[in-house]
């Protein structure tokens, strides 16, 4: 791995520290670093493979541990992005973004792709991963064209509203939920929001940038005109078999068209 210094440091001082518990089967390490996209603001992103028998006592003193492990400067769970077992931290100084992933031995295996195991304690990490592969998550465009238009009529009711922090907001979860993951899908990236676009998919970025808008209302507008020609371009490219929803697109398009010539 190609790994910056400060985290090459972390890591070598890390590591033996989290060997001595005899309850961590083993550390696996996934991410950019492990992609060989890693840079001065990388996190790192840290498994730890804690044995079944110990796994309740261990995520009780998890933050005790970590701190055990590496100077901790603050720290949280992991609910807002649907992953209790993660403890987000900082530790330092130098301060350094790192995400430390409590699992079950019999859970190491359930991956959208493969980590690079750091230390495995009897073998366990590396018997599991050859026995089931990474499974990449599906990329539903059915699941969108069916939410689609009717987000496109709610951000045209803050746009009515003036709510435009609203808007902009709104906005933003399209680019992250819709034009990011079609971004990716695209040049057969793995959807990731709209993380990496800029090198992974950079004519898709350029194209994004007709997205934003400052806090005004005719620019709003026009974002959210552009985010709805870059959804019909995008997601009509490739060979998904998708039920459009021609009716409710053109009620939508019509509400949006008459909230912008409102403002005019």
């Amino acid at each position: 791995m190609d790994v910056p210094s400060l985290h090459n440091q972390f890591l070598s001082d890390a590591l033996p520290r989290i060997r001595q518990d005899a309850r961590v089967a083993g550390v696996a390490i996934t991410g950019s670093i492990v992609g060989g996209r890693s840079d001065i603001y990388s996190d790192v992103d840290l498994i730890l493979v804690i044995d079944e028998e110990a796994y309740d006592v261990v995520m009780r003193e998890r933050f005790a541990l970590i701190g055990s492990w590496a100077s901790l400067v603050a720290g949280f769970t992991g609910e807002h992005v649907g992953e209790p077992r993660v403890i987000i931290t900082l530790v330092g100084p130098p301060i350094l973004h790192v995400d430390f992933k409590f699992v079950r031995a019999c859970d190491f295996a359930e991956r959208t792709e493969d980590p690079e195991i750091l230390w495995d304690r009897d073998g366990l990490l590396a018997g599991a991963l050859a026995q089931q592969p990474p499974v990449t998550p599906a990329f539903d465009l059915q699941w969108i064209e069916d939410r689609f238009w009717i987000w496109v009529h709610y951000g045209a009711t803050k746009l009515g509203r003036g709510e435009l922090f609203e808007t902009i907001s709104f906005l933003t979860y399209l680019r992250e939920t819709v034009l990011g993951p079609l971004a990716a899908r695209r040049v057969a990236a793995i959807p990731r929001g709209v993380r990496h676009l800029e090198s992974s998919a950079p004519e898709e970025a350029r194209n994004l940038q007709a997205t934003l808008c400052g806090y005004d209302r005719h620019e709003a507008g026009r974002a959210l005109l552009a985010t709805v020609d870059l959804y019909r371009r995008w997601s009509d490219a490739g060979e998904a078999i998708v039920e459009r929803r021609h009716h409710a697109e053109k009620l939508a398009m019509q509400y949006l068209h008459d909230v912008i010539d409102q403002g005019c």
